[in-house]
């Protein structure tokens, strides 16, 4: 037999341990359940048949997801798809029954699953496949089957991989050729928890542990094959004299699998812990503590500018003769008559602004939901179907601010602001994600949008959110405004010529720094999540990190808007939204960091989606963050309105935001 010297991948390498997964240490438990509702799980009993379902082949390093019968897999009598939810299909799941069926707790040993003869065809996809990593995923009871995988950076932990490697590549000793090996053989185990009538149980855990076995027998018999690479007797299978299974042209491949059933002492509503088990927490406890010392320096810095501008106006203002007033009209108090002038591209800043509030209400309900435990690892697809319908039912708040804004700033054309905001970020947005999907579609990848879904989701942002973006447009419009508390002069002051650090592209791309700042660290882990395919549930920390960020937004957009206003720039309205919004920016060249540093993406059409999507999660970014998280209006204009009370002498003197 000939010896690997070498293997480049080789599956024990993700370790083949037996000991069951350790879970203390989780102190927040998520509330897991069926759909999410806190349903008890099945209760199974001894003998009850158990399907293992299979999903997706999945890549980190292409990101294009396939089915599973892709390759030359073992197939049932019949391929049954599993119903899908849109957020299942968004995600490129596709999940079908398959022939790994056994029954609960009775174990089986080297079960013959079927024999298959590689062609050129699918000799080259396994081959593929291989060289991009390509991971199996199978489903049972709702649980994905994970591999046992132990670090030993400081402290040694265990925790779960999710999915199996297809195979491995190797290199005999030699030889300078690559040789490629397919994971022929599954041994699961099933761990479950007994119920209180000791009869019955609910399954908690689904392992498996994937060889390579160059399978032999001395005559094949289709009812009752028999292998001699499985002893019967000993319940082992020989792999110190079997040579791995070799992917090649015309190779014949036996695919085998064992099934073991454990026992554990973990409750069924605490078997997602092991899925989600971490030791990042000390890297959210300093993204908080981080995000808390820019909002305390952004917050000391407003009361200081509160309390020497109001403290010294009113002082000036109530101790002033009236000859002497002109003399005194310094700095921004000389801009009173065009603070509230309108700014160029109402209706695109409205519309910006109005999608804004339906990007943060969408985003907010979401997290609410998720902190409740509607939303959760273990309803599959739930926060993206959420997501969806959050957004085309938020529609009727875009249309409701985007209006009353528009009619603030003197707009009088309501149905094209409302038009404006129902296809601004939706329309640019399906453009880039339908030239990604054409590209998804070339490459024969279960992640291509299906036309049926395609056409579900026009349905619903006709059927829902246009007529939802329309109503809240009119009775936006239709509502009377805050009156400004001066009026506009005709003619338009000349703006005097501003130092360096004020001018607006300095000014702009400064002020998205720190909203960036404050969620950098936790973007990372979101990143994470997203593109190396680990599950991301620490809710509290991303809601938390969330709040920061839209407290951080507001007030880096009053600081801006104040120092703008006292160099006698009076065109605000613009800069504020930007301010913030340029965080987007920095939230992009992050993503091109963490492309060039942390994955291994090398297929140009695996670029193109990584980068397509980051610039449509930017884009919002842009649209939330540039109206300052809904404070921009709200809080600049009572800013502004502040201080022309005090120079105009108005007694009323606070915030008229309306």
């Amino acid at each position: 037999m000939k010896t690997l010297y070498s293997l480049r991948r080789f599956y024990p390498v993700e370790t083949l341990f037996n000991e069951t997964l350790a879970l203390a240490g989780r102190d927040q438990k998520p509330p897991v359940s069926l759909g999410g509702l806190g349903m008890p799980g099945l209760s199974i009993y001894p003998g009850d048949p158990l399907q293992v379902k299979v999903n997706k082949l999945s890549s980190t390093k292409t990101q294009l997801p396939y089915d599973y019968y892709y390759l030359n897999y073992c197939k049932p009598e019949q391929i049954q798809n599993i119903v899908e939810n849109i957020g299942e299909v968004l995600r490129g799941d596709h999940i079908e029954n398959s022939i790994y069926t056994f029954h609960m707790r009775e174990e089986l040993l080297c079960k013959v699953g079927c024999r298959i003869k590689l062609d050129a065809k699918s000799a080259k996809r396994f081959k593929e496949m291989i060289d991009d990593e390509y991971r199996v995923n199978m489903i049972l009871d709702n649980l994905p089957v994970a591999v046992l995988w132990q670090t030993h950076f400081g402290s040694q932990l265990t925790f779960y991989l999710h999915g199996f490697r297809v195979g491995f590549t190797g290199i005999y000793a030699g030889s300078s050729d690559t040789k490629y090996f397919i994971n022929d053989h599954l041994s699961f185990r099933v761990i479950y928890h007994k119920n209180l009538d000791n009869s019955s149980a609910r399954i908690i855990g689904f392992e498996v542990t994937p060889s390579s076995i160059n399978h032999e027998y001395k005559e094949w018999d289709e009812k009752n094959p028999q292998l001699t690479t499985c002893n019967q007797n000993s319940k082992n299978i020989f792999l110190g004299s079997s040579e791995p299974q070799m992917v090649d042209k015309d190779n014949e491949v036996v695919f085998t699998y064992d099934v073991t059933f454990k026992e554990s002492d973990i409750k069924w509503a605490s078997r997602w812990d092991a899925y989600l088990l971490t030791n990042d927490d000390p890297l959210h406890w300093f993204s908080i503590m981080n995000s808390l010392i820019i909002i305390l320096f952004l917050s000391w810095m407003l009361a200081m500018i509160m309390m020497r501008t109001l403290y010294k106006d009113i002082s000036n203002y109530n101790q002033l003769d009236p000859q002497d007033e002109s003399e005194e009209l310094t700095s921004w108090k000389v801009i009173h008559g065009d603070v509230f002038r309108p700014p160029a591209n109402v209706g695109l800043l409205c519309a910006h602004v109005g999608t804004g509030v339906q990007i943060f209400g969408m985003t907010l309900t979401t997290m609410i939901l998720a902190l409740l435990g509607f939303l959760s690892p273990s309803n599959r697809g739930s926060v993206t179907t959420a997501m969806v319908l959050l957004w085309v039912f938020m529609g009727f708040f875009a249309g409701l601010f985007s209006a009353r804004l528009y009619k603030t700033l003197k707009g009088t054309e309501w149905k094209k602001n409302a038009l404006e905001t129902l296809i601004m970020f939706p329309g640019t947005s399906f453009a880039v994600f339908f030239v990604l999907n054409a590209f998804i579609w070339a490459e024969n990848s279960t992640g291509a949008m299906p036309f049926g879904i395609m056409f579900a989701l026009v349905c619903l942002w006709v059927g829902f959110s246009v007529p939802l973006v329309f109503v809240g447009s009119y009775l936006g419009f239709k509502k009377p405004v805050c009156e400004d508390p001066v009026k506009t002069n005709k003619i338009p002051r000349q703006v005097p010529e501003q130092p360096w650090y004020i001018k607006p592209v300095f000014s702009i791309l400064i002020g998205g720094t720190l909203p960036f700042g404050v969620a950098f660290i936790e973007l990372f882990f979101v990143l994470t999540s997203i593109w190396l395919n680990q599950f991301y549930y620490i809710v509290g920390f991303l809601f938390v990190a969330f709040v920061t960020l839209t407290i951080t937004c507001a007030e880096v957009t009053i600081v801006s808007c104040y120092f703008q206003l006292c160099n006698e720039d009076y065109k605000w309205w613009w800069r504020a939204y930007l301010t913030a919004g340029s965080s987007a920016l920095y939230l992009f060249l992050y993503s091109v960091f963490y492309f060039v540093t942390k994955l291994e993406i090398t297929k140009l059409v695996s670029g193109l989606l990584y980068f397509g999507y980051m610039l449509i999660a930017s884009r919002p970014t842009t649209v939330e963050d540039g109206c300052g998280k809904v404070f921009h209006v709200s809080h600049c204009r009572g800013k502004v309105s502040l201080r022309t009370t005090v120079v105009t002498g108005d007694n009323n003197i606070g915030f008229r935001s309306c």
